[in-house]
């Protein structure tokens, strides 16, 4: 019986890969032991439960950005949460830890390390975490959700999915999804989301320019995310959800999609051959562009700057491009040329091999 840590969380492009991986473990080994080790603070300390598995919680300890009393403080109080997570090692006499990154994996890794239990690594970005571009230090089993990602060690295993989405058959449930959000069977859908916060400017875009697009033969469904002020319209054909808890019903509906391009988005759009729109986030470090690069390299998909976004860009670029619709169908293919399905598989075999003895690096 194998007993494994899995160390990830803070948000859900950390949390959804590992419980699609603790789900993987728990179908082909229905006695093995499943922790999860996050923080109280994130999105684990929710979902990690509401699945079934065993959250052990630990301080949440951010990496300090600038010097200030936080950052003199870090060394210790990081060394003391190194120490905890050896002891929840070796009082549960895990086997394996596989980390997902967020602010528990790196304290996770050195523990293991201490401790010679085998590591794995899950990386989610095309652009590596700091927490992950340690653990790959310590190991040879490292998994990558996107081709070129540089990590030693990197093996592409794509994107553990939710389990609805790596079953969903979208010809087969169009017409649930289209009976589902009152959707016409007969017309082309552009699905549009932001993700479950929603992102301001792609909404105002759309909603301004949602004439052309429907002038186009095409409905559109809307997920603006809770937080928007767009809450309807009254332009026939234009669908607006705040929140949609169907993604699987929503992209089966779909046949050209605009969205950011985190992760999760992008892996299952690609996976599911959904041709999109990418607006990265103007924000951050640059690896929802990053995240993008393979699909639309690969012609299956497009991508826009999120200033360029406008109403101006959809009617003089994306209403052209819908309106050919032998376009629309060849970036289907591309886009799923690049996508894996089976990124849960990929991922647990690359754990097994860490059990089984492919594991420390050393020294």
């Amino acid at each position: 019986m194998t007993r494994y840590l899995l160390a990830g969380g803070g948000t859900a492009g950390h949390v959804n890969p590992l419980l699609a991986v603790a789900d993987r473990l728990r179908d082909r080994d229905p006695d093995a032991v499943i922790l999860v080790l996050g923080t109280a603070e994130g999105l684990e300390s929710r979902l990690v439960p509401e699945r079934g598995y065993e959250l052990l919680v630990v301080p949440r300890l951010p990496f300090p950005r600038r010097p200030n009393r936080a950052a003199l403080r870090f060394p210790g109080r990081f060394r003391h949460l190194v120490s905890l997570i050896r002891t929840i090692l070796t009082e549960n006499s895990i086997d394996v830890v596989v980390g997902f990154g967020g602010y528990v994996s790196a304290p996770a890794y050195l523990a293991a390390r201490a401790e010679h239990v085998p590591i794995a690594v899950h990386e989610a970005n095309a652009r590596p975490g700091m927490a992950n571009r340690l653990g790959a230090r310590f190991t040879r089993s490292v998994g990558v959700a996107f081709r070129g990602t540089r990590l030693p060690h990197a093996r592409f295993v794509g994107m553990p999915l939710r389990r609805e989405i790596e079953t969903l058959d979208r010809a087969s449930s169009r017409r649930e999804a289209a009976d589902y959000f009152g959707l016409s069977p007969a017309k082309l859908t552009l699905l549009v989301t932001g993700g479950s916060q929603g992102a301001k400017s792609i909404n105002e875009t759309v909603f301004a320019a949602a004439a052309s697009i429907l002038g186009a033969g095409w409905q559109i469904l809307h997920v603006t995310g809770q937080r928007s002020e767009i809450t309807a319209s009254e332009l026939a054909g234009y669908h607006v959800l705040p929140y949609c808890d169907r993604m699987d019903l929503a992209i089966a509906a779909a046949d050209f999609a605009v969205a950011r391009a985190g992760a999760a988005t992008v892996s299952e759009f690609t996976a599911l051959g959904l041709p999109t729109a990418y607006v990265p986030l103007a924000i951050g470090n640059g690896e929802q562009r990053l995240n993008a690069r393979e699909v639309v390299a690969a012609g299956g998909a497009v991508l826009v700057a999120n200033a360029e976004f406008t109403p101006h860009w959809v009617a003089g670029t994306l209403v052209p491009l819908l309106e050919d619709r032998a376009l629309v169908a060849d970036m289907a293919a591309r886009a799923r040329s690049v996508g894996v399905l089976d990124g849960a598989d990929r991922m647990v075999d690359l754990v097994t091999s860490a059990v089984d003895g492919q594991v420390h690096l050393s020294r």
